[in-house]
């Protein structure tokens, strides 16, 4: 809890969702219900009845890992349908729409956020954090968020706001190995609520090959391992080799960074992305 709220503080990394609207298009595709949901409540608060251009949606995030993939449809979706019909949102009405639909994740504010994921309200930003390096690892299977969060009682408040509090301390000194445990704190509370198997085996053998901690989808099945931003390149794929080799049941999905969250919007002729909320 921060201030009696429950909170979350985003990873964003670089595997998105895209949403096309044109009238080259024809029908509504790759919309799943939440996304199908957001298209509706979007007509709605903009007082239309139906959208005159086609759709598609696509996404590189794995479905039901924890990886913020519906957030990710949901605010992409919601930003496509507004901008064309020429209207601009913002991030705190993109959040209001997705904890409308389910207990969501912030990933599009820019930089890393800390926000209230049932409600939607934002409590904190974060900018200038470590570009930490992280192999992403699933341990099988999937998750439902709705279903997790019905049935996950809340508990362990005092050590998520000490997890926090660290989180808050290294991000401030940029400190990497801080920030880093306090992502180590909040996976192992998480283990009473969302079970994973050998995680703190892997914890001890990822520090011993150069990773400074892991974190976890709290609500998912993927493990981040963090190593430093500045881990060389054949180091990193030294490391992940020998995670694999010692743990074979887990399946490397991604080599990614932390990075700032957000919107890219695709402008101008040759469609150049360029962020949404500048």
């Amino acid at each position: 809890m921060k201030a009696g709220n429950p909170f979350l503080v985003t990873c964003p990394v670089g595997s998105y969702t895209t949403v096309r609207i044109s009238d080259a298009l024809s029908g509504i595709h790759g919309l799943g219900r939440k996304s199908l949901m957001a298209l509706e409540k979007t007509l709605t608060s903009l007082g239309k009845e139906e959208l005159p251009w086609g759709l598609c949606l696509e996404s590189s995030l794995p479905r039901g890992k924890g990886m913020a993939s519906s957030s990710a449809d949901i605010a992409a979706t919601v930003v496509a349908v507004a901008l064309a019909f020429d209207y601009r949102t913002y991030p705190e009405e993109i959040m209001r729409m997705a904890a409308s639909i389910e207990p969501t994740d912030g990933v599009f504010y820019p930089q890393v956020v800390c926000i209230n994921h049932m409600n939607g309200d934002w409590l904190a930003s974060y900018h200038g954090l470590p570009a930490f390096r992280i192999s992403i690892f699933d341990t099988g299977g999937a998750v439902d968020t709705l279903r997790y969060h019905e049935q996950v009682k809340e508990d362990g408040e005092n050590r998520s706001a000490e997890a926090l509090a660290l989180f808050e301390e290294g991000w401030q000194a940029q400190d990497e190995a801080l920030i880093a445990e306090a992502a180590v704190m909040s996976a192992l509370n998480n283990q009473s609520l969302l079970y994973k198997e050998g995680l703190e085996e892997l914890l001890a053998f990822v520090r011993q090959h150069g990773a400074l901690g892991i974190n976890v989808a709290h609500s998912g099945t993927v493990i981040g391992v963090l190593w430093p931003e500045k881990f060389s390149d054949a180091s990193l794929q030294l490391g992940t080799q020998m995670i694999r080799q010692r743990f074979p049941h887990l399946v490397l999905l991604m080599q990614t960074r932390l990075q700032g969250g957000g919107v890219q919007v695709a402008e101008g002729k040759c469609e150049e992305f360029v962020e949404l909320f500048r």
